[in-house]
């Protein structure tokens, strides 16, 4: 496989891998390992990083000198792009939907003192309009603006976790399943290609954040069909290439419940880990409700992908909550 692909090395890679033996005993289940994408080494780190080392490299060769991107008020991707945009250079406006707190706290915190200049919105439903406006506004001031997508959800974001599929293989763990959060799906995508370009022999579960499975297998199954036209052979994927579980976000996106919060105790509790409340907080309430089902066997090793997010465990709106 042959690919010129721009990319730099700023995250801290491989990730470890760690077994999490009093968690497994807890729940009575299969063994359970970690990717510990939290230790990507970016302003706390987190999953958005990987990406990042490609959607930088891409705004340098486009020439760009700002990053422009979006999401919640305590986004983890744009905590990690608005660090990465003060390292190489680039100025950075970020457009955050919800109510901007009167004292900044967590993620939020992070963007001013980065640096970020921060427009909000207060409805979702605006989000993408105000976005496409901060755009062109850069353009007709004379800015070379990049737009790093939501969630890093690109073709090119999507190669950080194509190539973490690379560095897994390597690891030479065999997990049988591996459990993830999934929402704007270029994680997802990213793993779901290079489960095929790298001969991954387990599956890949995406216990989602916030989207159906339906739109999940449409949405990653395209965007693992355009990503695989970067390495230079196009591969063709359907919603059957995609696994994804939405039992777990009927709250809806952010909502923070007893799930997730047992899920922070059990990991805090048994194995010294931190997760976070909106991601891989939902996540492992997943997995821990499909162990408890007897969704895998005894005998099958799950590693856990940890995408980071502690930060938001510091926002006001969750912190009460978590350890209530």
């Amino acid at each position: 496989m042959t690919h010129n692909i721009a990319r730099l090395n700023f995250a801290h890679l491989p990730t470890p891998i760690e077994e999490l033996p009093r968690l497994s005993a807890v729940l009575g289940g299969p063994r359970i390992l970690v990717k510990r994408d939290d230790q990507t080494g970016l302003a706390f780190g987190g999953n958005k990083t990987r990406k990042l080392e490609f959607l930088v490299a891409e705004a340098q060769e486009q020439g760009a000198d700002m990053l422009i991107s979006a999401g919640a008020i305590q986004s983890n991707h744009c905590r990690q792009t608005v660090a990465a945009a003060a390292r190489f250079g680039f100025d950075c406006t970020l457009v955050l939907t919800g109510e901007r707190p009167s004292q900044p706290s967590a993620n939020f915190l992070l963007d001013q003192l980065f640096g970020a200049e921060i427009i909000t919105v207060a409805d979702r439903k605006d989000r993408d309009r105000i976005l496409q406006e901060t755009f062109d506004n850069a353009v007709a001031a004379g800015r070379r603006p990049y737009l790093v997508p939501y969630g890093g959800s690109s073709p090119t974001g999507a190669m950080g976790y194509t190539f973490a599929m690379e560095e897994l293989v390597r690891q030479n763990v065999n997990p049988d399943w591996i459990i993830f959060g999934t929402s704007s799906g270029g994680t997802h995508a990213g793993i779901v290609l290079g489960q095929r370009l790298f001969g991954f022999k387990g599956k890949a579960l995406g216990i989602s954040i916030d989207e159906s499975v339906a739109d999940l297998k449409k949405n990653v199954s395209a965007l693992a069909t355009h990503a695989s036209e970067k390495i230079g052979e196009r591969i063709e994927f359907t919603g059957d290439d995609v696994l994804a579980n939405d039992d777990y976000c009927q709250a809806g996106y952010g909502v923070f419940g007893e799930g997730e919060r047992e899920a922070i105790k059990l990991f805090a509790s048994n194995e010294g880990l931190l997760l976070d409340p909106v991601y891989t907080g939902r996540a492992a309430a997943g997995m821990i409700d499909l162990i408890r089902k007897g969704y895998f066997k005894k005998d099958e090793t799950v590693l856990f992908w940890h995408t980071g997010g502690q930060p938001a465990l510091f926002a006001d709106k969750y912190s009460q909550d978590v350890v209530r």
